[in-house]
Order: structure tokens, then sequence, then C-alpha cells
């Protein structure tokens, strides 16, 4: 597939993911530096903590080998540990791949040793990353854009399934974006593998360490990291309950895999999002009862709007006239497709981001006010679902055409209803 017609650039313009691809990794570390041991970032009155000495401490091998050993692993357990083997949705040439689906299997084996063998038998100091964690950011960033480089190089050999998107002819574009759309090694598909597996998994581990760091230092676990912990342990469990709607997402059907995806699953997200438990870590203390009671609310109200939200679409996509749907009132549209224009997705047409950010919200209020790092994942989430929506509408509308007119009619508003 060549490109044969005028590109549509995203991000800027043809140049702008340069800027990207140096302010990612850039930020990761940065957010380790502003806010560290020795303390956090403050803006009234503005004030830095010292972060000279860690410099040093930027590379280690034994980092880099933890890992590519951690990769090693989730491979391995991913080939292994048996599996539900499904079709993916029809590609442009008419065929369908299939795809081998574990990552549940894969995440109870990866947590059952983590936790058991630290809290459990104390015969594992997971400790060691928070100890080692500037290092391990620096490993990933590393093996992030080793593997861009091989996916934009291996894209050109032939046969392979480029996206338009990613095959503008500009090549830092095209590494950013990723030209091919599935790209495999043997039965492994890489981006389905890096958007669910070691990425998302690394995420609740990197969180046990941090509660176990704290263990070590107070001889107790707090009720905030408590809370963070048992929150994005839910939301990581469910995205591993719920495999198969991967299958069918804008990330695995339309983008092609290049170093947008391989660094914000490997990279962005364990590091990113572990911001909260880290800085618990350094500055611990207990929520009063009512806190914990509202945090808790949130996170329920938010997890059931996602989850209700999400679950809704899937089971349509499934099968629109299953008991739990066939209720639903829908737009017909001249592709032959339907829109669901009640139910969830009468209220808002992006509703499930909705619920995604108001538990963002419950997962950063544990850390406290003394700082704003740790708020800077429920700031930076906001914007990311901001520009995520704004990209869905433009792929609907070149999809729908006047179809997604007439539904933006039916469903008014974005986000929140009665507000945007």
């Amino acid at each position: 597939m060549s490109h044969t017609k005028e590109p549509h650039f995203e991000f800027m313009g043809p140049h702008g993911p340069i800027g990207m691809m140096l302010s990612l990794p850039l930020t990761v570390i940065g957010l380790y530096l502003v806010c560290n041991s020795n303390g956090c970032l403050h803006l009234a009155p503005f004030e830095l903590p010292q972060f000279e000495e860690f410099l040093p401490q930027l590379f280690s091998w034994s980092a880099l080998f933890a890992t590519w050993g951690w990769l090693a692993f989730m491979v391995i357990l991913h080939l292994v540990l048996p599996g539900t083997i499904m079709e993916g949705t029809t590609l442009s040439t008419g065929k369908k791949l299939t795809y081998k689906l574990n990552a549940l299997s894969c995440f109870v084996v990866s947590i059952s040793i983590a936790f058991g063998g630290s809290f459990v038998l104390g015969v594992l100091d997971i400790g060691w990353l928070y100890d080692n964690y500037l290092p391990l950011i620096t490993a990933s960033c590393i093996t992030s854009i080793a593997l861009s480089i091989y996916l934009y190089a291996s894209s050109f050999g032939k046969g392979k399934l480029l996206v338009e998107g990613g095959n503008t002819g500009y090549p830092l574009y095209d590494l950013w974006i990723g030209r091919e759309l599935n790209p495999r090694i043997g039965s492994l598909d890489l981006k389905e593998f890096c958007e669910l597996y070691p990425g998302l998994t690394l995420w609740v581990v990197l969180n046990l360490g941090m509660a176990y760091k704290q263990y070590t230092n107070l001889g107790y676990v707090t009720n905030g990291m408590l809370l963070v912990n048992i929150f994005q342990f839910i939301y990581v469990l469910d995205a591993h309950v719920s495999e198969k709607s991967i299958l069918t997402t804008m990330d695995i059907t339309t983008d092609g895999f290049g170093f947008m995806l391989a660094f914000g699953d490997l990279t962005w997200v364990p590091f990113i999002y572990t911001l909260q438990t880290r800085y618990l870590v350094d500055n611990p203390f207990s929520l009063s009862t009512p806190m914990v009671i509202f945090i808790i609310f949130l996170q329920c109200a938010g997890y059931f709007i996602f989850r209700g939200a999400n679950g809704q679409k899937d089971a349509f996509r499934r099968n629109p006239n299953a008991p739990e749907v066939k209720h639903l009132k829908t737009l017909q549209t001249k592709r032959g497709t339907k829109l669901i224009v009640s139910g969830w997705w009468g209220i808002a047409r992006h509703i499930n981001y909705t619920g995604d950010w108001i538990m963002a919200w419950a997962w950063c209020l544990p850390t406290g006010f003394g700082s704003i790092i740790p708020y800077f994942y429920v700031i930076y989430f906001g914007i990311l679902l901001f520009h995520r929506e704004t990209r869905d509408e433009h792929a609907c509308r070149l999809k729908y055409g006047a179809d997604w007119d007439k539904y933006c009619a039916i469903v008014k508003y974005r986000f929140f209803p009665g507000i945007y």
C-alpha cells in the first residue's frame, strides 16, 4: 500500500511529532526529578526540590536487564499459558487476523508472584522498584525507542499492510504514528501484546512496589496508598477481563504501531500512572474518614459510568439483538451500520471518557494537596481525552458523513450532558 493522496496530519503538522518524541521521555524523567525523596515541586511559593544527586542514577545496566527480562517474561507467559483464539475485525484486504487472548492469566500469574513473594512470603523485595525507579524509566525509554525504530524499519518489508495516516512520506512523522497496522513476529501481534500485557501489568507491579516500600519504611500501608492500589488494580483487571473488546478499538483497527503507542504502552502508562503511589512513599499521611468515603464514591461513580458505557457498546457490537441491548434506540446509517442514540450513548457521545476522567480524580485525591505534581495525571488525562475525542469525531465524520451530523443533532453533548 503506497501513499496516493495528500496526507492528513495531526499533532501540529508533519514535523510536530519531533517535539513530541523529544519531550515525552524528558517529561517522564523530569517528573521524577521535580518530585523525589527530597521534596516535590510547589507553585506558590515556587519551590523546586534538589535533584542533582539523582542525575548519576539515570542509567544502570541492572535496570536495563530488568526491563528486558520483564518483557521476555511476559512474552513467555503469553506464549506458554493457554488462551482463547479470536478473530479481529475485517481488514481492508478482506481478511481477519487471529489473536491469542490470555492477558488475564498472564496478569494473575505476574501479580501473584509479586504480591505473594513480597507481602506474603517476604522473599522478594519489590521495594527495589522504588529504589531504582529513575534508571527503570530510562531503560523503558531506551526500549520503547528501539522498538519504534524496529517497527518503522520492518514496515518496509514485502506484503505489509500500512495505514494511510502513518504512510505520509515524512519519516519522522511516520515513525511517530506507525506505518504498519498489525506488525507481527510469528503469531505474536506486537501491538495487541504491548497494549495490554507488559505495560499495564507493570503499572500494578510498580504500585505494589511502592506499597511495599512504604510498608518497609512505616510498618504499615496508609489508607491513601491502599485506595490507589485497589482502584488501579480494579481498572487494570477490568482491562484484562475485557481483552476481547480491545480488538474493536481504534488503536487496533485504525492506528499504526509506532512511537506514539509503543512509548505510551511501555513507558508512559507504567511510570506516569504510578506518580501517586510513588509520591505517597515520600509523603505518607492518613486520609480522614469523610475524605475516604468521598473518594470511594467518586471511584464507584466513575467506574459505573465507564464500565456501563463500554459494556453496552461491546454487547451491541457483538449482538444488537441480545436481551440487554435490543431495547436501545438506534440511527440507521448509509453504511449499513447503526449508531446507538439511547442508553449510555444517548447521554453523551463519549460518555465512557467521562467515567474515565472521574476515576482519574479518585486516583489523585488520596495524595492530598501538598503538590500539584501528583495531579499531573488527571490534568494530562483530561487533555488526552479531549484530543482523543477530537480524533474520534474527525474519524466518525469521515466514516459516516451526513449521518454523523444527524447523530450529533440527537446526541448533542460530547462529555458532560448540559455542559459540553
